[in-house]
């Protein structure tokens, strides 16, 4: 199929809810690093689909995995076992430490399993009385999903203001206050969710300190202590998963984004007591862990493992900030250099949404969050010689 820009736009406006500013580009192929639009132009892709497309676009091995499989079977449902879910489950639970998965189909599920996850443990430990151990305790500024129930856990009143009343009982701290934390925390609470880097508010790290922190007070107060990993986790930071690197280990881990590699993916990691509590028709997916999507996610680990990505993302991700920060040195705009590996949030002092159509318009895909952050989500394959173009890119169009 083929068509214009004016004609998709036009269907577009004409059928789609429109919940989506969409930049004025009609993206049709992709290589590597590289994205193509309709006319043939080539662009740089600093945003990976949302950190999504982790090897990058057109990967022989994952195409050659999703072809194969294709001629198999699409879709078996979860009252039958497939070939690669378990397997795919055992993979994750050696890479994170942990003990279980539930398979789903994107981060905002994965994060309403953990809540579900946490509610039925604390209305089991109550024996089937009025429980009062419902609240949760997230943080200002968060992002875990746009359902309802992660959507309660979001701290960002503007996401959540139309659609409320939503969950009661959660409550939201700054991020890094420790004091706060210890004030929220109570024999009430569940569940402590935190993205240990926020991904949506502009690539804000929380502090290891905090982290354990909270894995304190969930000890101390029965709670469950949720990290949602859903953008910074499975490699993005250097490590599989962000929490590696701290001496924190959570009870549940949210996952989503380059799991699937492009094929709608989500799970749900959690330790061995999640296992009892989370049991037979608690909750469910038609489509989780199917085979096609499992089958690629062993591809993708495989790939990584092999070709040692890990080291190349945290390489690539310090060569990164560091170029970054020579732009900082030559540009007061630019406040702040902010991430890990190749996550990385270049904080202005005014809005960066003019900054990413001028780049968009010399060939280079990134992204701004929080209006004045821009986010930066490389695939993992990112060379330096891509890196030095942008930067000069951007050293073009940033206020001097």
């Amino acid at each position: 199929m083929t068509s214009t820009r004016s004609a998709v736009q036009t269907l577009d406006q004409e059928f789609v809810f429109p919940t989506y500013a969409r930049a004025p580009v009609v993206f049709v192929r992709g290589e590597g690093v590289f994205l193509f639009d309709e006319n043939g132009k080539q662009y740089l892709d600093f945003l990976s689909g949302i950190a999504v497309n982790a090897l990058g676009h057109n990967h022989p091995r994952i195409v050659s995995t999703i072809t194969d499989q294709a001629r198999k079977i699409l879709h078996v449902c979860n009252l039958y076992h497939n070939e690669y879910q378990a397997a795919l489950a055992q993979t994750l639970c050696r890479l994170s430490g942990l003990d279980s998965v539930f398979f789903c189909n994107s981060g905002t599920e994965a994060v309403e399993a953990a809540l579900k996850a946490a509610r039925i443990r604390a209305y089991r430990n109550s024996n089937g009385q009025a429980n009062p151990k419902v609240e949760v305790v997230a943080l200002l500024d968060s992002f875990h999903g746009r359902t309802c129930g992660a959507l309660s856990l979001t701290g960002q009143e503007k996401y959540r203001k139309p659609f409320e009343p939503l969950i009661p009982g959660v409550h939201f701290i700054p991020r890094n206050d420790i004091d706060a934390l210890h004030a929220a925390v109570t024999d009430k609470t569940c569940a402590v969710i935190l993205e240990p880097i926020q991904g949506e508010s502009g690539i804000q790290v929380l502090d290891a300190a905090f982290l354990k922190a909270a894995r304190a007070a969930c000890d101390d107060h029965n709670a469950m202590l949720v990290f949602d990993e859903v953008q910074c986790g499975l490699g993005r930071t250097g490590k599989f998963f962000a929490f590696q690197h701290t001496d924190v280990q959570p009870d549940l881990v949210a996952v989503a984004k380059p799991l699937g590699l492009g094929i709608p993916m989500g799970a749900l990691l959690g330790v061995k007591k999640v296992r009892e509590d989370l049991a037979l028709g608690t909750h469910g997916s038609t489509f989780g862990g199917g085979p096609l999507a499992c089958r690629v996610s062993l591809e993708f680990f495989q790939i990584m493992e092999e070709q040692g990505l890990l080291e190349k993302v945290a390489s690539q991700g310090q060569y990164f900030s560091g170029r970054l920060a020579e732009l900082r040195a030559r540009h007061p705009a630019v406040q702040e250099i902010r991430g890990k590996g190749l996550m990385i949030g270049m904080q202005l002092s005014s809005s960066g949404k003019e900054i990413v159509r001028q780049m968009l318009d010399r060939g280079y895909v990134i992204n701004c969050a929080n209006e004045t952050v821009l986010r930066f989500l490389p695939p993992y394959l990112i060379e330096r010689e891509h890196i030095d173009r942008l930067i000069d890119a951007l050293d073009q169009v940033l206020p001097h």
